[in-house]
């Protein structure tokens, strides 16, 4: 590991959360590979860990694997899904990377992890809960809003908190789109369903911030 190395932007490195799906490969494999040094990677401050991309681009062509896509992407709706729950978490990944609409879903447990990866994502939609230990949705969501590059994504809040908890601790971030939990999956397929739509009906543009409160 090169632990007093620092890239030069976010997008030259990444999580072990997604550097394991990028390769196909669990977390705990790419942890072994960076402990053999065949992945380059190095801790912060707070111990976490950031692996770097030109790394994991070499590694790819070393085993003759498909290589990570470069500009211009494809036409997948890039979909990021920050859940502390695992079961709701599985629900909504399956849902997406299952159903027949052009989504790839990367899932992960905390709005920590999204702060580190979500500039290697760039997600078109970021769908986060609120109520997660660590840097809730809250804090991932105010630090995003402070970053214009993530202006034109979408975000979907979805929550148990009442509207009086939820504006206790500070509101949501204007254009956010809200979702009570339960989830209804009636309701997420169509929001999906129009979003894909919407896209493919301005092919060259990206969508917007959606402003609305939706209660399932």
């Amino acid at each position: 590991m090169q632990p007093n190395t620092t890239p030069d932007t976010p997008e030259d490195y990444c999580g072990t959360t997604y550097a394991a799906k990028l390769l196909g490969l669990s977390v705990g494999t790419i942890q072994t590979l960076v402990e053999k040094n065949e992945l380059q990677a190095w801790k912060t401050q707070g111990g976490h860990r950031r692996i770097s991309m030109p790394s994991i681009r070499e590694y790819q062509r070393k085993h003759n694997m498909l290589t990570i896509p470069t500009e211009p992407r494809d036409h997948r709706l890039r979909v990021l899904l920050v859940e502390d729950d695992a079961v709701t978490r599985e629900l909504l990944h399956s849902y997406c990377n299952r159903s027949n609409m052009p989504v790839d879903c990367t899932a992960m447990s905390s709005g920590l992890e999204a702060l580190i990866d979500i500039a290697s994502i760039q997600p078109d939609v970021l769908i986060t809960d609120l109520d997660m230990p660590g840097v809730d949705g809250f804090e991932l969501l105010r630090a995003l809003r402070q970053n214009p590059q993530f202006n034109r994504m979408t975000t979907l809040v979805l929550s148990a908190l009442t509207a009086e908890e939820i504006a206790a601790k500070g509101g949501l971030t204007e254009g956010s789109i809200f979702m009570a939990k339960p989830i209804n999956m009636d309701w997420f397929n169509g929001f999906f369903t129009a979003f894909v739509a919407g896209r493919h009906s301005q092919p060259h543009t990206q969508a917007g911030h959606k402003t609305a409160a939706v209660q399932a």
